[in-house]
């Protein structure tokens, strides 16, 4: 079931408007892992997909918060949209005693920077984004883990 699809982002421009594009393909219950180093573009792209979901205030790396929550009744959306930056944790049980595990379920998309930190604690991932440095921009990698992740391709490229 696990499909890899590649794309070439030239700028932070790119990268803004293919996070704006994943917004339109979005469904409840999503669970998606970003990968990529330090300034790779993960915070990029997820401020494209909560700007074209009409969220307004700033979108900044939840690397100090741990999650930055954005309600449904902050977004044009019917869902919540928990973003996660797990940098910072130095052993996975720190998953559990923050008790995000309630953050996941069928009403929310979770979106997490850093994943390998909670070890496998963590909600099996519908969908992988790896950014990675090319020439002057970066290379997207969406991989397709689960039935909900091969709708969310689908629905991307309709």
């Amino acid at each position: 079931m696990q499909h890899d699809i590649t794309i070439d982002l030239a700028d932070e421009a790119a990268t803004l408007n293919i996070g704006g594009r994943f917004a339109i393909a979005l469904a409840p219950g999503l669970t998606i892992y970003l990968h990529g180093d330090l300034g790779a573009g993960k915070t990029t792209l997820v401020r494209g997909l909560l700007n074209r979901l009409g969220y307004q205030g700033r979108v900044k790396s939840p690397t100090y918060t741990l999650v930055e929550p954005y309600s449904a009744s902050a977004l044009n959306s019917i869902f919540n949209i928990n973003h996660f930056d797990l940098y910072r944790f130095i052993d996975p049980e720190e998953w559990d005693a923050a008790g995000f595990r309630d953050y996941f379920g069928a009403t929310s998309v979770c979106l997490v920077e850093w994943p390998e930190k909670a070890g496998d604690l963590l909600p099996e991932a519908d969908i992988d984004l790896r950014l990675e440095p090319e020439a002057s921009g970066r290379r997207l990698t969406i991989t397709s883990n689960t039935t909900n992740g091969e709708s969310f391709v689908k629905r991307f490229f309709e």
